[in-house]
């Protein structure tokens, strides 16, 4: 896209008018739209060293949601070809995971210096295609694709590949992520297809390449064999037929084997019974049915609900009792005759083999060798079926019985299965029918139900890798790295040959030209090779209906050479993406070189048998290394009630109208400070998102505009422009010392975080650190920002803030790129006229054209941080003490929960801060302590609204007593048969004894000693102990560091006060609710009903420097004289202690 005005102006801040997060939003993206700053940052970095990402692709058939959105502001690689995002549950909500944790990592990467190409892609190929269109057309069979045409299906498929691209690209864009569109990829292209072909290619040179029988997952809804880890990925609770069957011994018909199956429809296939070699089995005799079994001792429950009972009321008896391998070689009267005449000299008997268990069942297992894979291994060992030779398998590709199997001929299987049973019911053949609930796989595309079917496929060896594959994947970094040394490693130790064929159409065809014998098979490589091969000139297009028809002469005289039917399956095209997105080797052969492995990817946990793990095992066989350095691991996206999100129940917010309330920032911010990028799932809930706004971005957008607000008051009051000077004297003021130094470890530690790739800690440390800005540094620091002490130190202040501010917005750029870009272009103005000063580069039209900023080693201050920090301690114990009050001398309160509900407890009622309080007493045992909090004595007197501090050293003075409390479950290991002496003893302890263990680690209780760790020591302060002072009444808190005492007792002097500061606190009030701003001169007026007022007005005439200093005016009553012709701003009647004042603002 070109720049539409390369000199587009961002909007003023409208300091007055209501921010709207999503409005304000749709500003930054039409600004960036205009200079095209994503393509022109990136033209910026052109020669810089590059950073690599895989940037997996989505399905453009299916709608984005929250949980691509969370990958892609963390990751750079999506991978979901099997679909599984695709189901309804999810659709819309895993795009936000998508863009976010993507985004975040990409734009830091840039702002660090480096060249990121981010181009988009799209999996246009496989079963979420087809079975669309299978929908749209009505498609059941094999059959109905060939009548069609491959190349009319292929063409309906390739209709509907990109059907969504625009929703994405719109979602995408508007969540802030920065990738090029215009320059995507997609599965579908030729050059893709033929890096593929490229791939496989590779791997049959090396002969990792091959096709056998093997029994698969299958689905039937959409006919083809399925991988391993696409058969996990959805189970349902089913209810299925459980039968026991009854096979009678040739030798002796009056005995027969019990055999126990839940797939009642695999019965006409049994080819053998197989048991245990080492378990027991029993012959019994059952009175009821006058009749003899064999089956395993421990699964007599299978017949009879209680075997003991059964026993003892004599309904069976044990005839005999035997070993497995004892059974071994008994032939059996098959249940059907269907393949008798074929296999009846080396099928029908009893073999053994240890997979089978004694948990249910009878302990003897029906093997059918087409549908079961152990069944199969068995068969081949046992000599029944030969290696190549396909089993009986009287089924169709859609899960249909053939004329193989007359009685059942034309019926789906598993609605067979109450025909058969009713058929062996009437052989008499059925012992027990009964159903059974379990977990059972199905299709995660069709929703039918999956069997395991021998099929001949193509397999890629990884059997033999395995070791490889762990040693590559232990040169890697997982986040977290519990996910790839455990879950991705046992995957790997485990791994089985890939089967990476499917039985489909609209794919990329495996490129093998085969004779009828199989004997001769040619791989083609690449499209020049094929025309050299069979003369079919330069091909376009790869997909099948393009060359199916292309034969190529055979150079062992077997004729013409054909295509094998086979598609590959998704996930080899995922696995290759890394090469076939740039066409590599055919061309930009050095620059995927020189860039590969990735630097970075991300996916969901699911993908550890996914994407993960097809980008190893092909690039191990490719190359012999993992195919990324850093991998960070994502859990999945819940409903706020833990549930999958599903369309149908409704449990989930809509993704467009959570960013079009709280805009794309607060989803970032939300979805990258959630438990997902840590591997586990979050439960979205909406309330999330909402308080992200309220504790994060509203209090920086606050900050900025109060920046703003003091700025313009500079101007007015004393005539002067502020401009930033960023080689300005270091302030010698410690709170303006302090807050830079807090910016340096947030820029450290952002560093820090991001080249570990641990996004997740950072929104923390990010939130403490606006948290400090807000309510520590601007609180403490108003009088001076409102140039209270003289223009040299509003100005110091001034630069403090704007450069705290300039520095969270580029810290902060990657993960709010909107906010930050919209704070940055309102501080713009307050660059000096020199910019180059600025030392960022010749660009600055946007905050994301400027570098990282660089720790500035000088701001930091060990000394003043410890102040600040002790500081910070006092005042919040002091706060919480004037929240917890003081008493109401005889007034009481009730309990309302809790375990003591009901009981009265004496009431107390809080303190304001407005209203002063005469005394706090600072204890610490540590005079370096209270030197460091006696130094910045005006913030506590300030902050705490005291007359008098004071700082002691003295535990008698203040009361202090220490006590000391255990973890009685942990102790009471330790201790054992002692810990009831230890238990009754402790009370009994005196506050100096408890004291010396805190120095010497040693205790002794009722005679057991005790040592450091067992107890918990606290210091606490005994009220009965204190010094008598008349009537005072002190409050106190401590946290184990610092003790405060307040004293919170009444005092009317100070609490008149008090009503002063709230009366100046209702003006300031007004004076926002009305919009008006720090540059804005009112005059306050106030009037009260007749005859009440008296005293308050006393105290507002009383008060006047305080008004004057703060509200740069003192109130005065109401009259015609001073309101008469004046602009009335804003009238409200307001409560003031027990008064009610009617307060107007007017225009000065």
């Amino acid at each position: 896209m070109v720049a539409c005005n390369p000199d587009a102006a961002f909007p003023p801040h409208q300091l007055t008018s209501n921010f709207s997060f999503p409005q304000e939003e749709e500003k930054v993206l039409a600004f960036w739209k205009e200079i095209d700053a994503f393509q022109e940052s990136v033209k910026q970095s052109i020669g810089k060293p590059q950073y690599s990402f895989y940037d997996g692709p989505p399905f453009a058939t299916g709608l984005p949601h929250h949980g691509h959105i969370l990958m892609g502001t963390v990751k750079v690689g999506t991978r979901n070809s099997s679909g599984w995002e695709k189901y309804e549950r999810y659709e819309m909500l895993t795009v936000h995971r998508i863009c976010t944790a993507q985004d975040i990592v990409t734009r830091y990467a840039h702002s660090n210096g480096f060249y990121v190409e981010r181009r988009f892609g799209w999996d246009t190929h496989g079963l979420p295609v087809e079975h669309e269109i299978d929908k749209k057309l009505g498609i059941t069979s094999k059959a109905d694709v060939m009548k069609m045409g491959i190349d009319k299906y292929n063409a309906e498929c390739r209709s509907i590949v990109m059907r969504y691209s625009s929703e994405w690209r719109r979602m995408v864009e508007r969540l802030g992520r920065w990738i090029d569109f215009d320059n995507d990829y997609k599965t579908l292209n030729t050059s893709f297809m033929e890096s593929v072909w490229w791939v496989f290619g590779q791997l049959w040179n090396k002969d990792l390449v091959y096709r056998g029988l093997k029994v698969m997952p299958y689905t039937m809804g959409c006919t083809t064999p399925m991988s391993n880890f696409e058969a996990g990925l959805a189970y349902k609770d089913v209810q299925d037929p459980a039968v026991t069957v009854s096979f009678p011994l040739l030798l002796d018909p009056s005995v027969s084997l019990l055999a126990w199956t839940t797939t009642p429809w695999t019965l006409p296939t049994n080819m053998a019974l197989c048991v245990h070699p080492d378990l027991t089995y029993i012959k019994i005799h059952d009175a009821e049915r006058d009749a003899k079994f064999i089956l395993c001792d421990e699964l007599l429950s299978t017949l009879y609900k209680d075997p003991a009972k059964a026993k003892k009321e004599k309904k069976y008896t044990v005839l005999e009792t035997y070993k497995g391998r004892d059974l071994v070689g008994l032939t059996y009267e098959p249940l059907f005759t269907y393949f008798y005449d074929k296999y009846k000299d080396r099928a029908f008997k009893v073999i053994a083999d240890t997979y089978v268990t004694s948990t249910s069942g009878t302990g003897i297992v029906h093997q059918a060798p087409a549908f079961g894979e152990d069944d199969h291994r068995i068969a081949i060992r046992d000599g029944i079926v030969r290696k190549e030779e396909m089993p009986p398998c009287p089924i169709d590709e859609a899960g249909i019985y053939t004329d193989e199997v007359p009685d059942f001929q034309g019926q789906y299987v598993k609605d067979a299965d109450k025909n058969i049973i009713k058929y062996l019911k009437g052989t008499g053949r059925l012992i027990v029918s009964a159903t059974l609930q379990h977990s059972y796989p199905f299709c995660w595309r069709s929703g039918t139900p999956l069997i395991y079917r021998a099929i001949p496929v193509w397999f890629v060896r990884v059997q033999d890798s395995t070791d490889k594959l762990v040693a590559n994947n232990k040169e890697t970094r997982w986040v977290p790295a519990s996910v790839g040394e455990n879950r991705f490693q046992s995957w790997l130790e485990n791994a089985r040959d890939w089967n990476i064929s499917r039985n489909r159409y609209w794919g990329t065809p495996l490129p093998l030209w085969a004779s009828d014998d199989y004997e001769e098979i040619v791989c083609v490589s690449s499209i020049e090779e094929l025309n050299e091969l069979s003369g079919c000139g330069i091909l376009a297009d790869l997909h099948r209906d393009k060359i199916d028809d292309i034969q190529i002469p055979s150079k062992k005289g077997k004729g013409m050479l054909k295509r094998v039917e086979e598609v590959f399956d998704c996930w080899f095209e995922s696995g290759s993406m890394p090469y076939a997105q740039v066409h590599y080797p055919f061309e930009n052969k050095e620059k995927f070189e020189a860039s590969f492995p990735a630097d970075f990817i991300s996916e969901a946990m699911d993908q550890t048998r996914g994407w993960f793990y097809t980008l190893l095992v092909l690039s191990t066989h490719l190359f012999g290394k993992a195919p990324w350095k850093n991998l960070i691991v994502c859990g999945h996206v819940l409903a706020a009630d833990g549930k999958k999100m599903s369309k149908s129940l409704k449990n989930y917010p809509d993704p467009n109208l959570i960013v079009d309330t709280y805009g794309a920032d607060a989803l970032r911010l939300f979805l990258i400070n959630s438990p997902v990028v840590r591997g586990d799932s979050l439960r979205f809930k909406e309330e999330g998102v909402k308080d992200v706004v309220s504790h994060v971005l509203l209090p920086l957008l606050n900050s900025y505009r109060f920046f703003h607000g003091q700025a313009a008051l500079l101007k007015k009051e004393q005539n002067v422009d502020f401009e930033y000077d960023p080689h300005a004297k270091q302030s010698s003021n410690v709170m303006d010392r302090w807050i830079l130094a807090r910016c340096q470890s947030l820029i450290q530690l952002v560093k820090t975080e991001m080249e570990a790739y641990r996004l997740y800690t950072v929104v923390a440390q990010m939130l403490s650190l606006i948290d400090d800005l807000t309510n520590w540094y601007i609180r403490f620091n108003r009088r001076r920002l409102k140039g209270e002490n003289g223009l040299e130190d509003t100005h110091s202040a001034l630069q403090t803030l704007f450069e705290t501010l300039f520095t969270l917005a580029r810290t902060l750029s990657a993960f709010t790129p909107f906010l930050t870009e919209n704070i940055y272009q309102g501080l713009k103005e307050f660059f000096p006229k020199d910019q180059s000063k600025l030392g960022l580069g010749d660009d600055l039209r946007s905050l994301h054209f400027l570098p990282f900023p660089e720790v500035k080693q000088e701001y930091f201050d060990p000394t003043i941080e410890r102040q600040v920090s002790r500081l910070q301690a006092v005042i919040d114990l002091g706060r919480t003490v004037r929240e917890r009050g003081r008493s109401l001398p005889g007034q009481f309160t009730t309990i309302k929960e809790g375990k003591d509900k009901g009981k009265q407890i004496p009431a107390r009622e809080s303190v304001p801060i407005k209203f002063p309080l005469n005394e706090l007493v600072v204890f610490h045992p540590d005079t370096e302590y209270l030197d460091d909090v006696k130094s910045l004595l005006p913030y506590v007197e300030q902050e705490l609204n005291v007359r008098h501090v004071v700082f002691s050293s003295s535990e008698k003075d203040c009361g202090i007593k220490y006590c000391a409390t255990a973890e009685w479950a942990t102790l009471g290991k330790k201790l054992r048969k002692d810990m009831a002496k230890v238990k009754n003893g402790l009370p009994q302890v005196s506050s100096e004894e408890i004291k010396k263990y805190l120095k010497t680690g040693k205790l002794d209780v009722q005679g057991i000693e005790l040592v450091e760790g067992d107890l918990v020591a606290q210091r606490f302060v005994d009220v009965d102990a204190l010094p008598k002072d008349g009537d005072k009444e002190y409050g106190h808190d401590g946290n184990n560091d610092v003790v405060v005492l307040l004293d919170v007792t009444r005092r009317p002097e100070l609490e008149r006060e008090g009503l002063a500061r709230e009366v100046v606190n209702r003006v300031q009030r007004l004076r926002k609710k009305a919009g008006l701003v720090a540059t804005d001169d009112i005059d306050v007026f106030y009037s009260f009903a007749q005859g009440v007022g008296d005293e308050l007005k006393a105290i507002i005439h009383g008060s006047e420097d305080l008004m004057k200093r703060v509200l740069k005016c003192c109130p005065r009553p109401w009259d015609v004289q001073h309101g008469e012709g004046k602009e009335v701003v804003i009238e409200e009647e307001q409560e003031v202690g027990d008064e009610k004042i009617t307060l107007t603002l007017v225009r000065a």
